[in-house]
Order: structure tokens, then sequence, then C-alpha cells
């Protein structure tokens, strides 16, 4: 008997530390075998009540119980579940004395009955139970007690009630697969199981086991094995892992994909834009459905990891341009609504101008686009906007109308001050900023190759008059040098210096005196 009992709980003990991930409540049917040690309860044999008053197991003779079983889920709680089986019910048959003894009895039985079993906590580990319920046993008794026991006359076959009732548990051995044990009894309305009725004092033929079986269940749709919110029809219908909450590991949970933001739970950029589902819908604020958010040209992912552009904003820098044709058409600067800084944003002038974004002055004339267009007028894509033979920027600066080709040609007697040519202080080193004016001048000259002209130099009052009157001559001789190295023939170039005689405006503040102090271009023949 101790052998038997230990083997039970070795075997119990190793089934319930198999890891399983089993669901105890979400299934619809469940079929399995249950096997049951048997103590009988009777005249004869005493369990714990009435019967035999000697406590020893010498009454004992081995007595089981398998029963088949089909349950039905009714609710989350209880289980309806029809149990048939067959067993054998025997004992060894003597009164408080065993060394006097009729024998044995056995007795074939075979309850059916239907049992109310009640689960009403929610483990994930384990399920325990206990239930009750009732039915018809059969029995038959094949051997009885000998001798003369007395008593009232017995039936040796027959029907009578059966009462289970008991406790249990169930163990996941695997993914559908259950272990459980239980410890209960089986109360008969019948006396006459072990062969005997006593003529007074009757006990009910019962008997008290012990269980261990296995459970095959059959999953409802709504089983949902990793709380992720989808049901196992539904895992099979998206194809996702029923036993992972997060198929794609993108962060978000199968049924947030499903039920709510609609992404694919089996990938985790379901748009291919570079940018898990995550990312798009918690960090970014981007669909995770479009690839190209804002449809501005660029994926979402391009925008946030290459170009640093907003996904959510198809022009990100507000100049008319979208990001996409600015990255991979037009190579401006996308965050920059001015790429080359002229004063024009990117989107006047590729879509207004017509000028290079890229490039501050477009047709290289020295003024910048925007100042043609804002401030001069004339055409940023043309040198010469009046086509008189002289670009626009020196027109600009020697004074002439840049959309007057009639005041190309240099009159004789008309002064032209050379702005933007200065020299190093109280020196007559041309500094490198000068050449783009006298470039003006030279231009002139060479176009008008029959002209004689004079470079003026002048001077403010600070400093005594005959040093500036040197000092304007020097200057005057720098240019005019500077045009010989250029190739200008020097007969055709006269340098003079005035120093202070001639202001162009009283030299009573610092900016007059920087007014006065020029070189003038006029052309003498």
């Amino acid at each position: 008997m101790k052998n038997i009992l230990l083997f039970l709980v070795l075997i119990s003990l190793l089934i319930i530390t198999i890891p399983s991930n089993a669901q105890f409540k979400d299934w619809n049917t469940k079929i399995g075998l249950r096997g049951n040690l048997l103590f009988p309860e009777n005249e004869f044999a005493n369990f714990g009540f009435g019967g035999n008053n000697n406590m020893s197991f010498d009454w004992f003779n081995f007595s089981y119980l398998g029963e088949a079983f089909l349950g039905i889920r009714a609710t989350k709680v209880l289980e309806l579940q029809l149990n048939i089986g067959y067993g054998i019910y025997a004992g060894k048959a003597y009164f408080n004395n065993p060394d006097i003894s009729y024998g044995k009895y056995t007795t074939t039985i075979i309850p059916v009955n239907l049992r109310f079993r009640l689960s009403p906590w929610d483990n994930k580990k384990w399920n325990p139970y206990f239930y009750f319920g009732g039915g018809l046993m059969s029995y038959d008794l094949t051997t009885k007690p000998s001798g003369d026991l007395g008593g009232l006359p017995t039936n040796d076959a027959g029907w009578f009630g059966i009462i289970p009732l008991g406790i249990g548990a169930e163990f996941p051995v695997s993914d559908n697969l259950l272990f459980d044990f239980s410890i209960g009894g089986g109360f008969s309305t019948g006396f006459d199981l072990e062969g005997y009725r006593s003529g007074s004092d009757q006990i009910w033929d019962s008997y008290f086991n012990f269980g261990i079986g296995l459970t095959l269940i059959n999953e409802s749709c709504s089983s949902d094995r990793d709380d992720d919110g989808l049901g196992k029809c539904e895992e099979e219908k998206f194809g996702t892992d029923p036993k992972n909450p997060d198929t794609d590991a993108d962060g978000l949970s199968d049924s947030e994909e499903v039920l709510v933001y609609k992404t694919d739970p089996l990938k985790s950029d379901t748009d291919n834009d570079g940018l898990s589902d995550l990312n798009e819908i918690i960090n970014y604020k981007t669909n995770p459905l479009i690839a190209d958010t804002d449809v501005d040209g660029l994926l979402d992912g391009e925008e946030i990891l290459n170009y640093e552009t907003d996904p959510l904003k198809a022009d990100t820098d507000s100049d008319d341009l979208m990001d996409g044709d600015e990255v991979t058409h037009y190579l401006t600067d996308a965050l920059r609504a001015d790429t080359d800084g002229d004063g024009l944003s990117d989107g006047g002038e590729i879509l207004n101008y017509f000028t290079i974004p890229l490039k501050a002055d477009s047709d290289g004339d020295g003024l910048t686009d925007s100042d043609e267009i804002m401030k001069f007028e004339t055409d940023p894509n043309n040198k010469d906007t009046d086509g008189g033979s002289i670009s626009d920027f020196i027109e600009v600066r020697r004074g002439t109308d840049p959309l007057n080709q009639e005041d190309d040609i240099v009159r004789t007697g008309v002064t032209i001050v050379l702005e933007g040519i200065t020299f190093a202080t109280g020196k007559a080193d041309i500094t490198p900023e000068s050449e783009n004016i006298l470039l003006g001048a030279f231009e002139t000259m060479e176009k008008n190759g029959d002209i004689i002209v004079e470079i003026s130099g002048h001077t403010d009052d600070v400093g005594s008059a005959s040093t500036n009157r040197m000092l304007s001559q020097k200057r005057a001789d720098s240019v005019r040098f500077w045009l010989i190295n250029k190739g200008i023939a020097p007969d055709r170039i006269i340098a003079k210096g005035y120093g202070e005689d001639f202001p162009r405006v009283p030299n009573d503040s610092k900016e007059n005196q920087r007014i006065n102090r020029r070189i003038e271009f006029k052309r003498i023949r």
C-alpha cells in the first residue's frame, strides 16, 4: 500500500513540474481518462467512519476505478462532466479481530454520473477545483464472504444511486494536455457492495478515492494564451503566434496592431518606410500604414534618419518646395529656405525667377539674385539686362542705368565714381576686394577702344592739403597701373590726384569723409 501511494505521489510531482501554457478557462470541450485508487467504506472496512473499529489496513485488498469522462464548459467557472467508470471494489471480511476472517469480497462496479465541477480561481500555473454530482452505479458481487456472518439478506447484483464529491486540481502538461489530480469519494445509497448487511446501524457502502488522470482539451476561439487580446481563432486568421503577444517584436501587441492601428502584426515596419510601427505611432506620430505621411516624396524613415526633415510637413523649411524635390531634384537644403543665402527663397528662385537656388549670383555678374530682382529690377539670369554691352554690375557701380542701353557708352566729360575701390589706410595699396570694380572699368575701356580717360583720386580733409594731394595722386596712379597691367595702353589713361579740393559732400562726419575718399573715372576724349 505504501509503495503504491509513493508511486502516485512521484508521478504527480513529475507531471506538474513540466512547464506549459495550457488554457484552464478558454476551452469548449474536454475528454480524459482517470485512474483511482479506492479505499472501501463498509461494515468490514473503515477509512475513518463506522464499520470495523480497527484502524489498520488489514482489511485492504487492491481496489481501483478507471474512468472516462467528457467535459463541457458551461461558464468560466462551471464545467459539466459526464463520467463512466469500471472498477473493482474489494477487501477482507472480518470484524474487529483479523484472526477471525470470513475470506474476502470482490465486487465489479460500473458508475455513471454527472458532475458539476467548480473552479472559481483564475490561475495560470494550475487550476484547483471542487466537484459534486449524482448518478447510478451497477454492481456485481463476484466473490462473497464465506461462513455464517448473520445479518440481513443481500443482493449480489443491481443498481443504486451514487453521489461523487471531492476536490482536485489540473496542471498543464502541454498546450492541450492536462494532468488531473483529485481526492474524493463516492457515497452510495446501497448496502450490498461487500456482500453483508448488518441488522442494525447499517452503513452505506461507499469509498474514498485518490485519482490521477490526463485530460485533452479543445480550446475555444476566445482562448488567449499570450494575453495579447486576440483569441485563438483570430491568431490563426492573422497568422500570429498564439504564444507571443508581439509576434513581430515591434513593441505593439498583436491585438493593438490588428484592432487599433490596423498595422501588420507580422511585420515590424508595415509600410516599409524604415521606421518601426511603434516608433511611428508613439514617437514620430507618423502614419504606420503610409510610407510617406506628408506625401512630399521622401519616406518617413528617410526624413527622420537621413535628412532630419519633418515627416509630418511636406515643406519643412516653408520655401514652397517639397522636401522630396529639394533633396532629390534640386539638391537644395530642405532645412533652409534660402540655400545659397542670396535673399530669395529656394521656391521663389525655382518657381518664380528661374534662378539657381544653389548659386547666389546666377548670371555671375557680381550682383546677387536678390539685389537684381528686388533692388535694381535687372534680370538675374542676364549679365547685361539692357543689352548695351556693359554688365549690370558695372552700370550699378558707375551709376548708369542697367535697364537703359543708351547710357552704356561713356560720354565725354561725364564723371563716374568707382564705388567700392578701397586702399590700405594712409596708403595707395589696392585691397583685393576692389578688383571686381576695377574689372568693370577695364571692360568699359576694352569695349570702347578709342576713348581716353582720366582716373582721379580724391581724399577727405584729414591731414595737410599737400599730403592729401600726394596720397590721392599715388592712389590714382595705382589704379592706372592696374589697368595697364591688364592690357590697356598707357597713353589712354591719365592719372591725377586732387587731394581734398573737390569734396562731394562737406567733411563734417565720418560717413561724409568716407564718401569724399574716392576714385573717379571720366572720359576726356
